[in-house]
């Protein structure tokens, strides 16, 4: 299936709340007909992914998001090297670390694309204390010296608002980074200090409240 593109219209981006509640299903539904991305898109089915081993669902809407990179693989520039680093990092999740699945819940390219992980749906496993609490996002590539390109920058921002428009992230939620749950430099130093300026960043979290 090709790559959907800058007009992915509802089927695509809602492929992974199809068994959602129906309440949930609602208000996807309502948010998502018609609704013109403002980044490509690719779901899972597009980059290649082979089935999760189980799936567990988030108590929507989540009150967290939270920010990484993945230092390796490096930053990917076009849509077919993305496409291989989501495919890498799947199977060291799923071969190595002995996950059910890819542990993020989105990815985001030096394309500036995003591209569908364990969707919005499906508790993650990139931050433990609040995985099950939170939409993991995670830029593709080494962010410790450098930032993503302003345009992946632009598309996480602007992911994180559908998802609280659709309903899936809490209006009020707060943005905090990996290295903020855990014992870990990611999301990289330049990256962590790029998003402490955006809105609803939580500068005192603590994994225990």
């Amino acid at each position: 299936m090709a790559g959907c593109g800058y007009i992915v219209i509802f089927a695509c981006l809602a492929a992974s709340v199809l068994s959602l509640p129906a309440n949930q299903k609602k208000i996807s539904i309502r948010n998502f007909r018609g609704y013109r991305l403002p980044f490509p898109y690719y779901s899972r089915e597009d980059w290649g992914a082979k089935p999760a081993i189980s799936v567990d669902r988030l108590s929507l809407p989540v009150p967290y998001v939270t920010i990484h990179h993945t230092y390796i693989p490096a930053a990917c520039f076009t849509a077919e090297k993305c496409k291989s680093a989501m495919r890498g990092v799947q199977t060291y999740h799923q071969d190595d670390q002995g996950w059910n699945d890819i542990g993020y819940n989105f990815a985001i390219g030096s394309d500036g694309a995003v591209y569908e992980g364990r969707g919005w749906s499906a508790v993650g496993a990139h931050a433990v204390g609040v995985n099950s609490r939170s939409i993991g996002i995670v830029f593709i590539g080494d962010y410790v010296s450098d930032l993503p390109p302003p345009k992946s920058l632009q598309a996480a921002k602007d992911l994180i608002a559908i998802g609280v428009k659709a309903g899936f992230i809490s209006p009020s939620y707060h943005l905090i980074a990996h290295r903020q749950v855990a014992a870990t430099e990611c999301p990289g130093q330049s990256l962590y200090t790029e998003i402490t300026s955006w809105d609803r960043f939580l500068p005192d979290f603590d994994v225990n409240t």
